[in-house]
């Protein structure tokens, strides 16, 4: 029976790029996908890359700056090993903010003038907006090109083969019951996002938040070149015309289904914020479920069970934190001291 070093449970972008980041270190990797990888939350996401202050979460900080920071090289070499495009973009957002927080963060708002000169379609705008600095990525794309990125270096794969189980002898964890079989190794991962509180034998405070979106075809592959995020949505437009349009926070279980209320009201709020997308087609809608946890953090680690590893509960994050993400749990996992205190994401916390 064939063995690994390490396996992944979970083939998200979180667990995709963790495998992958492994691999590179001389590891044997499997990964087990109770679907089919990337289809999850991570093909479901936006793909903004937010790292401002303002918006993340202060703990959570140093990793939202050092992973935004490692994108463009991230993105690089998913490309060249994929062939597969990700349309990193750095185009920066405007932001119509529901509080005036950023102007006591010191950042001038936009005047009519400047607005409609940097992104036109945002001409009858008369709201104060900001400009920041940050860049989106298509997660389908970035997924995509992970996948094919570690097909081709030769980790293996478990598709539609659901994890029951932990296998854990003399206190170790040494691999991991399926639906299907038994998989060996010293080391198990748990990178199972909103389904990683149902593998034993340890029940992390996993839950599935849901969200809504749709995505337009514009009617011009030039009538946005910014992100876009208003309190009543955001739009983020890709490279080949395409606009998503986003989203809601449901806590409605593992329910995937969208609503034709919730996709219409989204839609009448992406045309207020840009009326030339009244022409625009309505492509494609759907829903993913996020991965939350009750302190809105994400649990990495290692468990209390020896070999036994935790990385899960990215929320809203899970494109941005995938590169250091990979980088800190792969150091965790050899042994290595990690270069960013991963303490206050530690399982041990919900205990």
């Amino acid at each position: 029976m064939k063995n690994w070093d390490a396996i992944i449970i979970g083939a998200g972008i979180i667990g995709l790029t963790l495998a992958i980041e492994l691999h590179k270190r001389g590891a044997k990797v499997l990964v087990v996908e109770r679907g089919e990888p990337g289809r999850e939350a991570s093909s479901a996401a936006g793909g903004m890359l937010v790292d401002s202050p303002l918006e993340t979460h202060t703990v959570l900080q140093p990793l939202a700056t050092a992973s935004a920071r490692m994108y463009p090289e991230f993105a690089y070499e998913l490309e060249v090993e994929s062939g597969a495009k990700v349309d990193l973009r750095d185009q920066g957002a405007i932001v119509f903010p529901t509080e005036p927080w950023y102007e006591s963060a010191g950042l001038e708002s936009l005047l009519p003038s400047r607005l409609s000169e940097m992104e036109p379609a945002l001409a009858n705008a008369s709201r104060p907006a900001f400009c920041l600095k940050e860049r989106s990525v298509d997660p389908r794309g970035v997924t995509a090109a992970a996948i094919k990125t570690a097909k081709k270096r030769g980790i293996d794969f478990s598709s539609g083969d659901s994890v029951t189980a932990v296998n854990v002898t003399d206190g170790r964890a040494t691999g991991i019951t399926t639906i299907k079989t038994t998989f060996h190794a010293p080391k198990v991962v748990n990178c199972a996002g909103a389904w990683s509180g149902q593998i034993g034998p340890h029940a992390f405070p996993t839950r599935p938040v849901k969200g809504q979106m749709l995505c337009l075809v514009s009617p011009s592959r030039e009538l946005l070149k910014h992100v876009i995020r208003a309190p009543e949505a955001y739009l983020i437009p890709r490279s080949d015309g395409r606009i998503i349009v986003g989203t809601t926070v449901e806590e409605a279980g593992f329910d995937k289904r969208t609503d034709v209320s919730t996709i219409q009201r989204l839609h009448r709020a992406a045309v207020a914020l840009v009326p030339e997308l009244r022409n625009a087609k309505i492509l494609e809608d759907w829903a993913g479920l996020r991965p939350g946890t009750p302190d809105a953090l994400p649990i990495l680690g290692a468990t209390s069970t020896p070999g036994y590893y935790v990385a899960t509960g990215h929320f809203r994050d899970g494109i941005l934190l995938a590169p250091i993400t990979a980088k800190v749990m792969a150091g965790v996992i050899d042994g290595i001291e990690p270069e960013y205190d991963v303490t206050p994401f530690s399982p041990a916390r919900f205990r």
